[in-house]
């Protein structure tokens, strides 16, 4: 089986400060570096470092950039078959200022991702049989991520739902697409229209949640850990205790390591648990692709913990 994710593809210019700036202000930094990013690119990438055949579907710009991102995307072994390069326009842009603590703020510059339309949704539908999983994430149209959710439901392929960024115009009836649906804290707390900051909030978000329709929910709580409701059960799953150099990209990193899980047949209370590990590690690194951890070391830290 296979694991297709949907979505954007950037490359991240990312400056390393001591803190991040207030309003109106100018820091010195200290370190600057470009990476392959975006969270559609992220979550395929980490699953395909984990071993899981990834197969990746957006666009990208006829720039230089555009090149650079397939040349990176292809040597982390995914399929990039299905992405287009789009001379019209600009390859997607994140200017992200990361601060000493791992801590960040993120600008995204959509580009070739906004240009994203039905097209894009037939190829999808060449690779889509199969498939055990639809990864995908709202920082393309919401028209067509919604699309290819009704899609992969009709193909009877599950549907994972990164709702980041935020979007206030998601329809009540797109969540009766979702299998798995995994906003963070602050998303959460914007989709339900109440503060989710710890266990007990995240439970009643998740249990929001599944009422608009979606199968299951998880609330990531980065280092307070995971909340998860299904319909049968509710749990809680602590964070990996690790020291964090930089967060930009484990939530990324989680829904890899969660569809990852779930295409090797586990189940989806363990899902969780490889979607925790697979962000601690990420977080322990600089960058978004770079920092995926490869199936070796994702194996090694699982035991460790364990034992």
């Amino acid at each position: 089986m296979s694991i297709i994710v949907f979505g954007s593809i950037n490359i991240d210019l990312i400056a390393k400060t001591p803190r991040l700036p207030l309003p109106g202000e100018t820091l010195l930094g200290h370190h600057f570096f470009t990476a392959g990013g975006g969270k559609g690119a992220n979550q395929a990438v980490a699953a395909s470092r984990l071993g899981i055949t990834t197969h990746l579907i957006g666009r990208v710009g006829g720039d230089n950039f555009g090149q650079e991102l397939l040349t990176s995307l292809q040597s982390y072994g995914l399929n990039t078959d299905k992405i287009l390069i789009d001379k019209s326009t600009h390859s997607g842009i994140a200017i992200i200022a990361v601060e000493d603590s791992g801590q960040n703020n993120i600008i995204v510059i959509p580009g070739a991702n906004n240009c994203i339309n039905d097209t894009d949704l037939e190829r999808l539908k060449e690779i889509l049989p199969k498939a055990t999983a639809l990864l995908l994430q709202l920082e393309i149209p919401l028209q067509v991520v919604q699309s290819a959710a009704k899609i992969a439901c009709e193909a009877g392929v599950k549907v994972i739902l990164d709702p980041a960024p935020f979007r206030s115009d998601i329809p009540l009836d797109f969540y009766r697409l979702i299998d798995i649906i995994t906003p963070n804290e602050v998303e959460a707390s914007q989709l339900v229209g109440f503060s989710v900051n710890n266990q007990e909030t995240a439970a009643q978000a998740a249990v929001k949640l599944r009422q608009f329709g979606v199968n299951n929910a998880i609330i990531k709580l980065g280092a307070k850990g995971v909340v998860c409701a299904t319909a049968d059960e509710s749990f809680f799953i602590p964070a990996f205790a690790v020291e964090a150099v930089d967060t930009v990209a484990a939530g990324d990193a989680f829904n890899g390591g969660l569809a990852a899980a779930l295409d090797a047949g586990l189940s989806l209370r363990e899902a969780v648990v490889w979607g925790a590990a697979a962000g601690a590690l990420c977080a322990t690194k600089n960058g978004a692709q770079p920092a995926m951890c490869d199936r070796a070391t994702f194996d090694a830290f699982l035991v460790s913990v364990n034992s």
